[in-house]
C-alpha cells in the first residue's frame, strides 16, 4: 500500500475515532441536560400543587373545577396532573389527561407511603413517552393525597433525533473531507520524497552529480534533502578517490614491475657473464623490496581504516622522543650533507603509542631530508602552549606549490617536482602520517613555497597531568 494512501487512511480513521466518541459524549451529555431540565420543570410544577394544597389546609377536594379556579398556576398547558388518594384512586385530574388512564403505579404508591418522591416513564402505543413524578402529602404522619405531574417527552425526543440527524450526517461528510484534504497535504508532504526517488535511480546509475533541489524551510523534508546531498556529495568524493587510488596504485606498481620484466628479458636475450645476471638480480631485488614496502604500508592503511590497528595510551615525552629521532635522522643527513638541526625543545608529555608516533615524526624528517638540496638543513622544534604541544619539522628544500598542499596526505599522491627529485617514494609515507596524528586527536598541517622548503607542523594534546 502506497505511503500516501496509508497516510490518508491514518488521518481518517484517527478523525472518524474522535468525531464518533465527541458525538457520543455530545449526544449522552445533551440528553441527560434535557432529562434533568425537564424533570426540574416537573418538580417545580408538582411544588406549585403542593403548595396550593397546604394552602386550602387539606380540605376534602370537591372537583377539578373548583381546583381550577382556585389555583390556576396548576393549569399548565404542557403538563398534566393527578391527585389520588391513599388507596390509589384518583380523586381529581386535569381535563388533558381524560382520553388515557394513567393509573396509579404500585412502586409509586408504595414509595408514597414511605414519604419520598419517585420519577417514573410511562409509554403508550404510537404516541411519545411520557415523565412522571409522583409526590406524597403527609399530614400527621399520614398519608393523605399523592400528587401526580406529567408532561410529554416528545420535544426531548425531537431535539435528541435532530441532533442524532445531525451528527450521522455531519460525521461521515467530515471525514470525507478530511480524507481529501489528507490526500491532497500527503501528496504535498511527500512530493520532495519522489524527487529524492528519482534521484536516488539516477545516481544507482552511476551518475553521482545529481544533487536535489533542497527546499528553503528546515522541516524534516529538508534536512533530509541536505542530509541526501551531503551522503552524495561524500560518496562521490570517495568513489573519486578510489579511482584515483586504483590509478596511483596501479601506476606505482607497475614502475617497478616494467622495470623488473625489461631488465630480466634483456638479460635473457644471450648468455651474459656471472657479474651481469647478479647485477640484474640487486635491481629486481631493489624494485621488490619497494613493492614490499608499498603493500605493507597499502595493508597497514587497510587495517587502520577498519579500526584494526590498536594504539597504546601511556605517557611519551616527546623531547626524549625527538633528540632520539635526531640522531638516527643526523645519520641519514651525513649521506647527502644534509645537517639535521634541533631547535627548541620544551618538556612535553602526551598520551599515546610511542612505536606510532616515532614513525610519524620519523616519516617527517625523513622526507625533509629526502627532498632537501645537498648543503641544505632540516630543523627540528617542540613548543607547546597551555593545553597543546607543536612539533615542527622545517627544511630547505624544493617545497610544494599551494595547488598541490592540499592532496599531498592523499594516498600514492606525489607532486612531480617530488617523482623528479627522487625516485624511492610510494606516496603512502604523508598519508600514514596524517592518520597517525588523526588517531592521537591531534592534526598535520604544512606551510611551503616553491624553491624555498617546507615546514610541516604537528599539533598534539598535552596529557592532562601536565596540561
Amino acid at each position: 500500500m502506497p505511503l500516501r494512501l496509508r497516510l490518508t487512511l491514518w488521518y481518517g480513521s484517527a478523525l472518524a475515532l474522535i468525531l464518533v466518541t465527541f458525538s457520543t459524549v455530545l449526544y449522552l451529555i445533551t440528553s441527560r441536560d434535557l432529562r434533568d431540565e425537564l424533570d426540574q420543570s416537573l418538580g417545580d410544577t408538582a411544588a406549585a400543587a403542593v403548595r396550593s394544597l397546604e394552602q386550602r389546609g387539606f380540605l376534602p377536594l370537591i372537583d377539578e373545577n373548583e381546583l381550577m379556579s382556585q389555583f390556576p398556576e396548576l393549569a399548565r398547558i404542557d403538563k398534566f396532573f393527578q391527585i389520588f388518594s391513599p388507596s390509589g384512586t384518583i380523586t381529581i385530574r386535569s381535563p388533558n389527561v381524560k382520553q388515557h388512564e394513567l393509573p396509579l403505579s404500585r412502586q409509586a404508591l408504595e414509595v408514597a407511603f414511605s414519604g419520598r418522591t419517585i420519577f417514573e416513564s410511562a409509554k403508550y402505543p404510537k404516541e411519545p413517552p411520557l415523565r412522571l413524578i409522583s409526590v406524597p402529602i403527609i399530614y400527621r404522619g399520614n398519608l393523605l393525597y399523592i400528587v401526580q405531574v406529567g408532561t410529554s417527552m416528545e420535544s426531548v425526543e425531537h431535539t435528541l433525533n435532530r441532533l442524532l440527524l445531525v451528527l450521522l450526517v455531519a460525521i461521515p461528510l467530515a471525514v470525507a473531507v478530511s480524507l481529501a484534504g489528507g490526500w491532497f497535504l500527503a501528496g504535498r508532504a511527500l512530493r520532495p520524497v519522489d524527487a529524492i526517488t528519482l534521484a536516488a535511480q539516477r545516481i544507482a546509475g552511476g551518475d553521482l552529480t545529481q544533487r536535489l533541489n533542497a527546499p528553503a524551510s528546515a522541516d524534516e523534508i529538508g534536512r533530509l534533502a541536505e542530509t541526501f546531498n551531503n551522503m552524495i556529495a561524500r560518496l562521490e568524493i570517495s568513489f573519486r578517490q578510489i579511482r584515483q587510488f586504483s590509478s596511483d596504485a596501479s601506476h606505482e606498481l607497475r614502475t617497478p614491475l616494467t622495470v623488473m620484466k625489461g631488465e630480466t628479458e634483456l638479460a635473457l636475450r644471450r648468455p651474459r657473464e656471472a657479474g651481469d645476471y647478479t647485477t640484474v638480480l640487486e635491481s629486481n631485488l631493489e624494485e621488490i623490496d619497494r613493492m614490499t614496502r608499498i603493500v605493507d604500508e597499502l595493508l597497514f592503511l587497510s587495517r587502520a581504516d577498519m579500526g584494526e590497528v590498536k594504539m597504546e595510551h601511556l605517557p611519551v615525552k616527546l623531547e626524549s622522543l625527538l633528540e632520539d629521532i635526531h640522531r638516527q635522522a643526523a645519520l641519514l643527513g651525513q649521506e647527502r650533507g644534509i645537517q639535521v638541526v634541533v631547535g627548541l625543545m620544551s618538556p612535553a608529555t602526551v598520551l599515546g603509542d610511542e612505536l606510532r608516533l616515532r614513525e610519524l615524526f620519523l616519516n617527517l624528517v625523513d622526507n625533509a631530508v629526502k627532498y632537501s638540496r645537498p648543503g641544505g638543513s632540516v630543523h627540528i622544534a617542540l613548543a607547546t602552549s597551555s593545553t597543546q604541544a607543536k612539533i615542527s619539522v622545517a627544511d630547505q628544500g624544493i617545497g610544494i606549490s599551494p595547488e598541490e598542499q592540499p592532496r599531498i596526505f592523499d594516498r600514492f599522491y606525489r607532486t612531480d617536482d617530488a617523482r623528479a627529485h627522487t625516485k624511492k617514494g610510494t606516496g603512502l609515507g604523508l598519508a600514514i602520517c596524517s592518520w597517525i596524528a588523526d588517531s592521537h586527536h591531534g592534526r598535520i598541517e604544512v606551510h611551503s613555497e616553491i624553491g624555498k622548503g617546507s615546514t610541516f607542523t604537528v599539533t598534539l594534546p598535552l596529557s592532562p597531568r601536565q596540561s
